[in-house]
């Protein structure tokens, strides 16, 4: 994982020397579908057949669905694990109910993604994300004196998040407009990740542990049947030439 390596070399330069162990992860139902037709198609949306940013997607907020989608990245082994994979792949990997999750990448370079998608599903996917977790091996780790562990790991992943500098996606060529506007921070929740994990996150301890996240992410309406190509690109930049980049281009086939 070099590009894992120079990312915490960045972060050590960013003013909060903690981040230094923070910043590994760096990734590019509900009040009823109807409803969330309604806030997809509605005036005012900037990014027709996107979810508003602000709304109850598919019965969850854009947080909520932030922690969701870390919760089904950290399920699959190291070898499985979504934003490392490319090529012709099964999405409906760990996939269930009314939305499906895409994935950024771990800053391996520009990949391509192929795969089919069921008909009528919701998509959701980070453009850049990031999970700062607990407990980590540094016994400095801690939240100081007054502080809550929520707390303490919101200001982390907010002050990564802070240095995004590029936000782009494109669907079937449509440029999406306001991306900065979709970023969300999720509350202290909880996961448990596979063990194998730990060569990615050294704070992964295979066990209930608990996480805050922040990005920028996409909760797009489910798309008609056919052909379809999603591209999603995010920079985030630590000063001094060390930046982050996810580039990932999804060639998707929506069908029954």
């Amino acid at each position: 994982m070099k590009q894992l390596i120079r990312l915490k070399s960045a972060v050590a330069r960013v003013k909060w020397p903690w981040l230094l162990i923070l910043c590994r992860l760096l990734l590019v139902g509900g009040l009823a579908i109807g409803l969330t037709s309604q806030a997809a198609r509605g005036e005012g949306n900037p990014n027709p057949g996107v979810i508003p940013p602000h709304a109850q997607a598919y019965g969850l907020s854009y947080g909520e669905w932030g922690a969701q989608w870390w919760r089904w990245a950290y399920s699959f082994p190291l070898a499985q694990f979504p934003p490392s994979q490319s090529g012709e792949l099964d999405c409906g990997l760990g996939q269930s109910g009314s939305v499906w999750f895409l994935a950024g990448t771990a800053g391996q370079g520009p990949v391509t993604r192929s795969c089919t998608i069921p008909t009528g599903k919701a998509l959701f996917f980070p453009i850049i994300t990031y999970l700062n977790d607990y407990p980590c091996p540094d016994p400095n780790f801690q939240p100081p004196p007054g502080e809550t562990l929520e707390q303490f790991l919101t200001e982390g992943a907010e002050a990564v998040i802070d240095l995004v500098t590029e936000l782009e996606v494109v669907i079937d060529g449509r440029p999406l407009n306001d991306l900065f506007s979709y970023r969300a921070t999720s509350r202290l929740f909880t996961f448990t990740a596979d063990p194998s994990l730990v060569a990615f996150d050294p704070c992964v301890t295979g066990r209930p542990q608990s996480g805050v996240t922040d990005g920028s992410s996409i909760m797009l309406s489910p798309l008609p049947p056919g052909s379809h190509t999603i591209f999603i690109h995010g920079v985030i930049d630590f000063g001094g030439g060390s930046t982050f980049e996810v580039q990932v281009t999804y060639n998707l086939t929506i069908g029954p």
